[in-house]
């Protein structure tokens, strides 16, 4: 059973969510509100605080505020000091839409980014774009990007599933390969098994099976032997969060990990400290970050050392990096438009070249997803493992292109 957080947001659950904020609803048809200009910026920031994804969304918050700290630290943005208001969104639609109208309408902040959930932001995009204010996503989703859900407010920062499955996929399938398939049975699990499925039809690989399984599922033991049946030559896991390691861990104690390779849509940084290091050895998977990007990456090596300085000599983890990419692409924007006006900032984001932890980013213009760099990651066995935060190897490492996205026509937008 899916978790009504994850169900894609369609024009039911919509109507659902507004209609569960009485007299919000008369809000979001209002015309967007004329702010005074303030002496401080207010960004809002929702993200699951509480539930299975906390570790991650705390990791975002860390790195968010680090991104406000260094551009107080210089002045702030044309003379103005940032505040950063974080909101839990408690991983729901719901929850995410009242938090977010909130953060609009009560503390008036000039522009939203976060969420941590392919459909969570979908409620937080369903408000911001009817009140015509930006909301950067820092959360993996296809959807996102479509005609249906985008709007000239909308800016999707952090790598999509077509992009981060196509990159595993071309570090891991061969023509022949026999691929099966463990799946959440929620958005994130169907979009990450979409873009596998495509990856495997273009490269001529087999796929043999796939199972889904319900959003937090704690025992595997009856799933494991029939993917074994399947006799996969690679095994797909596509879900987040605890239920990553409790899968890898439960498909190790059936030997699977000796008899097929393990992969991963996003290999979480997380979950890999969370348990042993035998549990993810030679796991291979995909991010938007690694801490050891410092050894080739200028801007990598600045962003570690300011992290360091912040926050006791820690590393900034993968999910916790589109926390500073995207406040600091927006700070940027505003920065160049010269304050908050509204559709002075989407003009300057939506031009923007940006590197600020990775290399080179920017927007594409006809659905705002940052195009960037991708990283495929594999898992260190513990004897090489040189510190306690040494934990992959990076297979390959991606150059943003537009080549890797699906085509603007394909996402429903005039050609």
């Amino acid at each position: 059973m899916t978790g009504p957080f994850e169900r894609p947001f369609s024009s039911v659950s919509r109507r659902a969510v507004l209609a569960g904020m009485g007299a919000g609803v008369g809000l979001l048809a209002a015309p967007a509100i004329v702010r005074a200009q303030a002496d401080t910026i207010r960004i809002g920031f929702p993200t699951p605080l509480t539930g299975p994804f906390g570790a991650e969304a705390k990791d975002q918050v860390k790195s968010a505020e680090l991104a406000v700290k260094l551009a107080n630290d210089k002045g702030g943005i044309a003379g103005r000091k940032v505040e950063l208001l974080v909101r839990d969104d408690k991983l729901n639609a719901g929850e995410a839409a009242t938090r977010t109208l909130e953060l609009i309408e009560k503390d008036k902040v000039h522009a939203v980014v976060g969420a941590l959930s392919s459909a969570v932001q979908l409620a937080v995009n369903e408000v911001t774009r009817a009140r015509k204010v930006i909301y950067v996503s820092i959360s993996q989703s296809d959807t996102i990007n479509e005609v249906k859900d985008f709007s000239r407010y909308t800016f999707h920062e952090a790598l999509n599933p077509h992009m981060t499955t196509a990159a595993v996929a071309r570090a891991t399938f061969k023509k022949g390969s026999k691929v099966a398939f463990l799946v959440a049975d929620y958005a994130y699990g169907h979009e990450m098994l979409r873009g596998f499925k495509r990856a495997a039809a273009e490269m001529g690989a087999e796929v043999v099976g796939e199972i889904l399984h319900p959003f937090g599922t704690p025992d595997y033991s009856t799933l494991m032997p029939r993917l074994r049946a399947m006799k996969p030559d690679i095994l797909a896991i596509c879900n987040f969060g605890r239920d990553q390691a409790n899968a890898i861990k439960q498909a190790n104690d059936f030997g699977m990990n000796k008899q097929m390779q393990i992969v991963v849509p996003v290999l979480l940084h997380n979950q890999r400290i969370a348990v042993a290091p035998e549990v993810f050895e030679g796991v291979i998977g995909g991010a938007n970050y690694y801490w050891q990007l410092e050894q080739t990456v200028p801007t990598a090596k600045s962003f570690n050392a300011a992290f360091k300085a912040a926050y006791d000599d820690a590393v900034p983890t993968d999910y916790g990096a589109y926390g500073f990419t995207g406040v600091s692409s927006l700070l940027l924007a505003m920065e160049k438009a010269g304050g908050t006006d509204t559709e002075k900032v989407v003009d300057a984001l939506a031009s923007l070249k940006y590197d600020v932890a990775k290399g080179p980013q920017y927007y594409r213009a006809c659905d705002h997803q940052s195009v960037q760099s991708v990283l495929v990651l594999k898992s260190k066995p513990k004897a090489a493992m040189t510190s306690p935060v040494d934990l992959f190897d990076i297979v390959a490492n991606e150059p943003g292109s537009e080549q890797m996205l699906r085509t603007c026509a394909e996402l429903g937008f005039p050609t």
